[in-house]
């Protein structure tokens, strides 16, 4: 059975809006992280900014050496719920951003000189072990899309090779970087020849290395073969540990999103409005932006009926795109937006006090569905004053 209809079994079982995980494709990608890891030895950390379901922690702590996070809450959720190793990156720290982070990490990695020596001395006199690192900026653009290309032209994110100072380093133990945005590993094989070129001298000096995020390991056509190869050559010409930090990688194509058709209306074609939203329950369809697809649908013009979906909210452009079916649609009928795991539920908000959508597991091998969160009024007057 392919995973669409795994998701056509369970739409009418589930409450709507909802996401719903499938534990069987979580286990697939895993499986194949895993791979990766026996192969190289390298070591990879769930990037909870992109996926932080904790109810699937301790599936995930099967395989993955443990979080990431950009803030403290992130990296208290990944102490708590996770374990393993807690790594931090942010833009910038806050003297109490510190107290909280060397509490619950193991590595904080620094995005400039400044902010390391301003926090060197606290966390180096912390009762525990913590290894720091400086986030490097290759000046290497690999992203199609600038708004995730943290290495465009005037970014704030990482340490130029002409910023960088090769003195001082004592109490820096690792490196990272971060140029990747759902991509294959040629795009990696680019960046860590400049990488090395720029940075090679600093990279004999450090123990560990991170590649940061956006690799689509998961992905059917991924070059496996390549990003070892990678991996093998950094570690064994440095003698240093790689990390990978993949959130997406972790749960892609593992979770829909089902939603209802609550009225149908006519505007120069026909207009279907949702009970979801895309800038409350997946705002990368505006911020990319990006069209995602749908079960049973097509591009405009290629199924009988062509049809605009939207969301409820008040937003003109609440707009998730055009799509084409086989009969029009009608309401009451429900969809199905694949790939809607990662950046949905960490990014989902309560704007005009839309309902979130409860999230739910779906277990192929028992056909178990199970509730694991339901939301409510309290959420949406929770997060205002």
């Amino acid at each position: 059975m392919d995973r669409n209809d795994t998701f056509r079994k369970i739409k009418d079982r589930v409450p709507t809006p909802s996401f719903v995980v499938d534990l069987g494709m979580l286990r697939h990608n895993l499986a194949v992280l895993e791979t990766v890891k026996k192969r190289t030895g390298c070591r990879i950390l769930l990037a909870q900014k992109g996926f932080a379901m904790f109810a699937v922690y301790p599936l995930l702590a099967r395989v993955l050496d443990g979080t990431c996070a950009s803030s403290p809450h992130e990296a208290r959720l990944g102490r708590e719920e996770f374990g393993g190793e807690v790594h931090a990156f942010a833009a910038a720290y806050s003297e109490s951003d510190i107290r909280e982070l060397t509490g619950t990490c193991d590595h904080i990695v620094f995005n400039s000189f400044e902010q390391w020596a301003r926090f060197r001395d606290p966390i180096l006199g912390a009762d525990r072990t913590i290894r720091c690192g400086l986030r490097i900026n290759p000046e290497h653009s690999e992203g199609a899309v600038p708004i995730y290309d943290p290495c465009s032209p005037g970014s704030r994110l990482g340490i130029r090779r002409q910023d960088f100072r090769t003195e001082g380093l004592d109490g820096i133990s690792g490196l990272h970087f971060h140029t990747l945005c759902e991509q294959n590993a040629d795009a990696l094989d680019r960046t860590l020849a400049v990488v090395e070129e720029k940075f090679g001298e600093v990279m004999h000096r450090m123990q560990w290395i991170n590649f940061g995020g956006g690799h689509h390991i998961t992905r059917e056509d991924y070059d496996i073969e390549t990003l070892c190869r990678c991996i093998e050559h950094i570690q064994r010409t440095y003698g240093v540990t790689v990390y990978l930090e993949p959130g997406e990688a972790v749960a892609l194509n593992t979770g829909v999103l089902v939603t209802e058709v609550l009225d149908m209306v006519r505007n120069r074609g026909e207009i279907a409005i949702l009970d979801t939203s895309a800038p409350a329950h997946m705002p990368d369809v505006l911020e990319m932006p990006y069209r995602p697809e749908v079960v049973d649908a097509s591009l405009p013009g290629k199924k009988e009926c062509t049809c605009r979906l939207t969301g409820l909210s008040c937003l003109a452009g609440d707009v998730i795109g055009e799509y084409s079916f086989d009969h029009p649609l009608q309401v009451g009928d429900r969809l199905l937006f694949l790939d809607m795991a990662h950046y949905t539920m960490v990014k989902t908000t309560t704007f005009n006090g839309v309902q979130l959508p409860s999230i739910l597991t779906y277990d192929p091998d028992t056909e178990e569905l199970q509730l694991i969160r339901k939301f409510g009024y309290e959420d949406f007057k929770g997060r205002l004053s």
